[in-house]
C-alpha cells in the first residue's frame, strides 16, 4: 500500500512511521514539505505519488492560542482537510482524518458515542468539527477518528510537561475535575494501519481503556518517572478545580469516548497504563 502522511513530525506522525508495515510505501510530509492549505500544490503531489490512502495527522492543536489565532486554526483544521478530501477523491484514494474529543462540550454523564450531538466550547474544537464536516461532505467514504489526551515519547505532551515541572517545583496544582482517557499515539497509529486494511468508513472514537482525571494521570506519570530516575523527588500533587486554573479556551469537563463501534471491528482500546510505562522507559533511556 502507498500512503501519503501529513503531520509527519507530530506525535502521531512519528509513531505511524515507526509502525509502517513491511512492504508499504510511505511519503511522509510536514508543513514545510507539503502545505495542505495550498490546494494546487497538494493536488500536484497527490497526482504524482498516487497514494492508495492519505492519513491526515496534521492539525492546529494550540488550544489556547486558537482563541486569537482563528484564521490559522481555520486554514489548517478546515481548509486543509477539505483539500485533502478533494485530492483523495480525484484519484479514488482512501482518507483517514484525525479529530478530537473537543468537538463535544463535556456535559455528558456517560462516554460519548459517535452520533452524540456535538457542541465545541472553543475555536479549536469548532474548527476540528468543521474539518470533519468538510471531509465527509467532499468524500463521504472517509474515516474520521476522534481521539483524546494523546501522549507519546515524541513531541510536546502532558507526560513531558509533568516531568519538567516536577524537576522545577515541590508542589504541583493539577486539575482534578476534568475526566478523560489518555491515549498512546502509537496505539492510534496502529489502529489507523488496521483500519486501512479494512473496508470501513465513517466516524470512529478511539481512546484509552481507563478514565482518570488530569491529577490522577499526573500522579501515575510522576510515580513512574521517579521509579525510572527521571526525577529525583516526588512533588506533592494538589487537586484543583477548573475555576482555579483559568485558561483562554474552555476545556470539556468530561472527555471519555466510547470505543464500542471500533472494538466491534476487532480493534483494541489503548492500554495507556502499559504504554505509559513504555514511554517513560524510552524517555529514561
Amino acid at each position: 500500500m502507498k500512503v501519503l502522511l501529513t503531520g509527519a513530525n507530530g506525535q502521531l506522525g512519528r509513531c505511524f512511521q515507526d509502525r509502517l508495515p513491511e512492504g508499504w510505501e510511505l511519503k511522509a510530509t510536514d508543513s514545510d514539505t507539503l502545505d495542505i492549505t495550498d490546494a494546487g500544490k497538494l493536488h500536484k503531489v497527490v497526482e504524482e505519488f498516487k497514494p492508495d490512502a492519505i492519513v491526515n495527522a496534521a492539525a492546529y492543536t494550540a488550544v489556547d492560542k486558537a482563541e486569537t489565532e482563528i484564521v490559522s486554526a481555520e486554514r489548517i483544521n478546515i481548509l486543509g482537510p477539505e483539500n485533502l478530501a478533494a485530492a483523495a477523491k480525484s484519484i479514488n484514494s482512501k482518507l483517514i482524518h484525525v479529530s478530537t474529543d473537543y468537538v463535544f462540550d463535556g456535559k455528558s454523564k456517560r462516554p460519548y458515542i459517535e452520533t452524540d450531538p456535538t457542541n465545541p466550547l472553543g475555536v479549536y474544537g469548532a474548527t476540528k468539527l468543521r474539518g470533519e464536516e468538510s471531509v465527509l461532505n467532499v468524500l463521504p467514504q472517509s474515516i474520521i477518528i476522534r481521539t483524546a489526551w494523546v501522549f507519546s515519547e515524541y513531541g510536546n505532551n502532558f507526560v513531558k510537561t509533568m516531568i519538567r515541572l516536577a524537576r522545577e517545583r515541590d508542589v504541583l496544582n493539577i486539575v482534578d475535575d476534568q475526566l478523560g482517557c489518555p491515549t498512546y499515539a502509537g496505539d492510534i497509529a496502529q489502529t489507523i494501519i488496521e483500519l486501512l486494511k479494512k473496508e470501513s468508513s465513517g466516524v470512529y472514537h478511539y481512546c484509552g481503556n481507563k478514565e482518570v482525571s488530569w491529577a490522577e494521570f499526573a500522579k501515575d506519570i510522576l510515580e513512574l518517572a521517579y521509579a525510572n530516575h527521571l526525577i529525583l523527588k516526588m512533588p506533592k500533587i494538589i487537586g484543583i478545580n477548573t475555576e482555579q486554573y483559568p485558561t483562554p479556551a474552555k476545556r470539556p469537563q468530561y472527555s471519555t469516548l466510547s470505543c464500542d463501534k471500533i472494538t466491534k471491528l476487532g480493534l483494541k482500546k489503548s492500554d495507556w497504563e502499559e504504554q505509559l510505562k513504555y514511554v517513560i522507559s524510552k524517555l529514561a533511556f
